[in-house]
């Protein structure tokens, strides 16, 4: 006796049904996936930022304070802010760490002009160049994990900033980077660095240069609007408005400590604060990272 076996398949209903329901899932899958994947980013960032605050407080140790994050004095001297000063604390003007006679000056010479900071470790003669790198503290972060790129490679434009010059980027690689051997590789945002100043005890009256935390210290970087992220035409930081404001960056620029009802006060007032902008690489808006 023949036994004849049915075929079995699907059809064409049961087909589409599946088809429709795995397309549902994926939709309902992928949003929880972003949030599961900034969720880890966002606690990179903190991880990084605390990184940074063990290194500032290893500088504090060496030299008695915090790196400035203000154009010492001079207002017409905007090619070097505070993330710049942050990057040449924690690694050095050229990434061999930081020289005790910095000025803090974009070209990396002394406060006399000359070439006993950075320039030496280039320049001059090899038992000069020794001593150059000898006289160097530092660095205070892993190089390897630290996110350090010129200004130039991050901008098409960087303005008034030296852009052969270093800043420290968050971990939300934004920015696709070719590297000078050629490889790429992913940039984030640079991070920014605020020194506060214990003199004034305030951050909503006065002059700007008379608060706890100096607006300026890192406007002349924010305002850098002609960054393209992978191609694209980069967007104005919000932060940008509040800076134009002036007396907003207290309350909109997020460094109001509401737990003080007494008086306007800042976070962390005896010290710094350090801003990430976040997956979407803008200042000034929910998703910031910041120390406080």
């Amino acid at each position: 006796m023949v036994v004849k076996h049915k075929k079995l398949a699907f059809t064409l209903v049961e087909l589409l049904t599946v088809l429709v329901i795995i397309t549902m899932l994926v939709a309902l899958l992928i949003p929880a996936l972003v949030v599961v994947r900034n969720m880890a980013k966002e606690t990179q960032q903190k991880a990084q930022l605390t990184t940074i605050e063990m290194g500032l407080t290893a500088f504090k140790n060496d030299y008695g304070d915090y790196p400035p994050s203000d154009w010492q004095g001079n207002p017409l001297r905007t090619d070097y802010s505070g993330p710049q000063m942050l990057a040449e604390a924690l690694v050095g003007w050229d990434l061999l760490g930081f020289h005790p006679k910095s000025a803090w000056r974009a070209d990396g010479k002394d406060k006399d002009g000359g070439n006993d900071a950075y320039l030496g470790a280039t320049t001059g003669t090899p038992t000069e160049r020794e001593e150059n790198l000898r006289q160097r503290v530092g660095p205070y972060l892993e190089l390897a994990t630290t996110n350090a790129f010129r200004l130039e490679q991050l901008f098409n434009d960087t303005k008034g900033l030296a852009g052969d010059t270093f800043v420290l980027c968050d971990v939300f690689a934004v920015r696709r980077i070719t590297l000078p051997a050629g490889n790429i590789v992913k940039a984030g945002t640079p991070i920014l660095y605020y020194k506060a100043n214990p003199a004034w005890k305030n951050i909503e009256d006065g002059e700007y240069n008379k608060r706890i935390y100096n607006v300026y210290d890192n406007s002349e970087l924010i305002n850098l609007k002609s960054v393209t992220v992978d191609g694209k035409p980069g967007k104005e930081h919000p932060l940008g408005e509040v800076i134009e404001n002036l007396y907003d960056f207290d309350d909109k620029g997020g460094i109001r400590d509401r737990k003080v009802e007494a008086m306007p006060w800042p976070h962390r007032p005896d010290s710094y604060i350090l801003i990430s902008a976040g997956v979407d690489g803008l200042y000034g808006t929910s998703d910031d990272i910041c120390n406080f």
